[in-house]
């Protein structure tokens, strides 16, 4: 079900103007990894577990302990495991999994003994697992907590550098975003920090509410998937199944953001990087409801002895990572497919009607080749 749907940069939809990485995903961070796991079982069943592997841990040479990481916290309906000690000492000791709310804790046990099985970590007694997670439960049976230790050892073992499977895979298999389906997205940009190029990667899990906005021009569900077209001209959707108009929809819930970058930072100048993070959610149109846990982390694979970046020179990683995530979002719902699940259907955006509606707002393409030339609708 992951299928091959294009993202908005290969449909022309180019965010900013910077450059990305060759992948174009978190993994252009040098030393990040990405392994999906995931379940697709008829009706019932559309889970899975993804796992973002900074390799710079561990007890090996030239490895360490723990990676200076950031939270910010959007807003707290979540479960997510291991924050109290990201937010307190700003240190991440363990890979990062995402997955679904209440196969969490079971992730979280299974990344322990993970970690606990690497070389030189015999003798240690206490680890702080990070697992966040969004809710699935309108396409997937969540109460049968389907995930294994096996399930994750496999996301974690399989992970790879280059590009990265998005959409319906893994922690995106189940989820929903803006009233279409959601999924894994991902992106990154490169960008001049105080003198030397850096490299911002992102990965986001969306499945939260709203209106599906792309460069400023909201497209909503009721529209693109209705009866009506949008003009007499427009072609029918991409393969998907007409929902009426006001057939009330029911919405996603959450977002977890994975922000990588191998610009040297502190705890709490990455905890502004999260920040940001955040707030991209506003620009594809996010109405950061009640129920949604919204949830940043971003840490640095940096070299500790580097010299810090001051906050005056900040300002271009905060532009890279917003729009890498913004573009990391898109992705996730441009590249789902339609899935039928245990309680109903996740329709895709129709590709189509989306690229007319954006050009009746007066968008033109822009160019598609990752050199990051591009503009602003």
């Amino acid at each position: 079900m992951s299928g091959a749907r294009p993202g908005p940069r290969e449909l022309g939809v180019v965010v900013g103007d910077l450059p990305t990485g060759p992948a174009n995903a978190i993994t252009d961070v040098v030393g990040v990894r990405v392994g999906h796991t995931t379940l697709h079982d008829g009706e019932r069943l559309h889970t899975g577990v993804t796992a973002v592997v900074p390799d710079a841990l561990g007890a090996g040479p030239g490895q360490r302990r723990a990676l200076p990481c950031g939270l910010f916290v959007g807003n707290g309906y979540g479960k997510l495991v291991g924050a109290t000690q990201l937010e307190q000492l700003g240190a991440l000791e363990t890979p990062i999994l995402l997955t679904a709310t209440l196969s969490a804790f079971r992730a979280a046990d299974a990344l322990v003994t993970h970690v606990l099985a690497w070389p030189g970590y015999e003798d240690v007694r206490t680890l702080n697992p990070v697992v966040g997670e969004t809710n699935d439960g309108y396409l997937s049976d969540i109460r049968a907590r389907p995930i294994t230790e096996a399930h994750v050892l496999a996301a974690l073992d399989g992970a790879t550098s280059g590009p990265v499977e998005q959409g319906c895979v893994g922690a995106g298999a189940g989820t929903a975003a803006l009233g279409y389906k959601g999924g894994v997205g991902t992106s990154s940009r490169r960008v001049d920090v105080a003198g030397t190029v850096r490299t911002v990667g992102v990965l986001v899990q969306s499945n939260f509410s709203g209106t599906l906005t792309v460069r400023g021009v909201p497209l909503p569900a009721v529209d693109l998937l209705g009866t009506e077209p949008i003009s007499s001209a427009a072609p029918p959707a991409e393969g998907i199944d007409v929902v009426p108009k006001g057939s009330g929809l029911a919405e996603g819930n959450s977002c977890m953001i994975v922000v990588t970058t191998d610009a040297p930072l502190d705890a709490r100048r990455l905890e502004r990087v999260a920040r940001r993070a955040v707030f991209a959610m506003g620009r594809v149109g996010s109405d950061f409801a009640h129920g949604s846990g919204d949830y940043g982390l971003a840490l640095t694979t940096a070299d500790p002895a580097d010299p810090l970046v001051p906050d005056d020179a900040l300002d271009p990683l905060f532009a890279a990572t917003t729009d890498a995530v913004e573009e990391a979002l898109l992705a996730s719902v441009f590249t789902a497919t339609t899935v039928v699940g245990h309680r109903g259907t996740r329709h895709a955006l129709p590709h189509d009607r989306a690229l007319e509606r954006l050009r009746a707002a007066g968008w033109s393409p822009g160019r598609t080749a990752r050199d990051g030339a591009g503009h602003r609708a």
